[in-house]
């Protein structure tokens, strides 16, 4: 699977001064928009143990980078949720098997029946939402899994536990003005308590430092020349360049309060799912819609 760079990022129509800083950075030409990086993905990626046999679902892609890493596992069925019908038509277009789609539907909402995944995984989204959504994700993906199915979740992470709760509502504000969309990072025990208490055993925990925009990190995420191009790209853009670097003084800020955590949840027995009526219209992996029953 190669993503098609030619279809328009989302966002495309704002100026670099309104834009989400994550599809910012996309435009700059990042590619991996992850808290932990590539090497926290993929160790989420190896802890849901894919396999063949697999119904997999995942959760906001994106870009696709995850989405390209979990189809070398070659499951037997691949489902994108995506909200933003721009990132969904730029995965769809390049998903080559009539057994992989990309939805454009709420993760909240996704209109799949209860109990038709094995794995579900999202990553960099949970931070972006509020506690009633977080929970109603979280809900979503335990009513789609089948019994003892795998959760996989990438997210932002605040720390230590104990972190004054006066500075954690001044971390998520100012996270939240300068990426200009809502962030909401918890700790490690409300992130482990959100899963628990929507039907999951967390079973593996992983931190990495949240390094997203350190000189090192952007080389092992993107590669050198994708570093160098993003880069280039950062000097030939004023506006664009003022928000980024706007972004790192706040992570420098708050560095020794933020990293990035993976946790995988099995979903514990004797939640049957209440199943639910999919969307009439989708879109099918060329952008054309398809009925609700076209990818059973």
């Amino acid at each position: 699977m190669k993503i098609d760079t030619e279809l328009p990022l989302p966002g495309v129509e704002l100026t670099a001064g309104k834009m989400p800083g994550h599809w910012l950075l996309a435009r700059l030409g990042k590619r991996v928009l992850r808290p932990g990086g590539l090497e926290l993905t993929r160790s989420m990626l190896h802890s849901l143990g894919i396999h063949r046999a697999d119904a997999v679902v995942e959760f906001a892609p994106g870009l696709g980078v995850t989405t390209e890493l979990a189809l070398k596992y070659q499951p037997a069925s691949y489902i994108g949720i995506e909200e933003n019908e721009a990132a969904a038509n730029r995965i769809g277009s390049r998903l080559t098997s009539l057994r992989q789609k990309c939805l454009v539907a709420s993760a909240s909402d996704t209109g799949l029946p209860g109990g038709s995944a094995t794995v579900v995984f999202g990553e960099a989204m949970l931070t972006m939402q509020g506690p009633a959504q977080k929970s109603a994700i979280v809900r979503e993906a335990a009513r789609i899994l089948k019994p003892a199915g795998r959760y996989g979740i990438h997210e932002l992470c605040l720390v230590p536990e104990d972190l004054d709760e006066t500075i954690k509502l001044e971390i998520q504000h100012t996270l939240s003005q300068t990426i200009r969309v809502g962030a909401r990072p918890l700790t490690a025990n409300e992130w482990h308590a959100l899963l628990q208490k929507e039907g999951f055993n967390v079973r593996t925990e992983v931190f990495r430092p949240m390094r997203l925009l350190k000189p090192g990190r952007l080389i092992q995420d993107e590669g050198f020349q994708g570093a160098v191009r993003f880069g280039s790209n950062l000097l030939r853009d004023a506006e664009a360049r003022r928000r980024v670097i706007a972004m790192r003084r706040v992570f420098a800020k708050y560095r020794r309060h933020l990293s990035a955590i993976m946790l995988v949840g099995i979903k514990r027995p004797g939640r049957a799912p209440n199943d639910a009526h999919p969307k009439e219209v989708f879109h099918h992996n060329n952008g054309t819609p398809f009925g609700a029953d076209s990818w059973k």
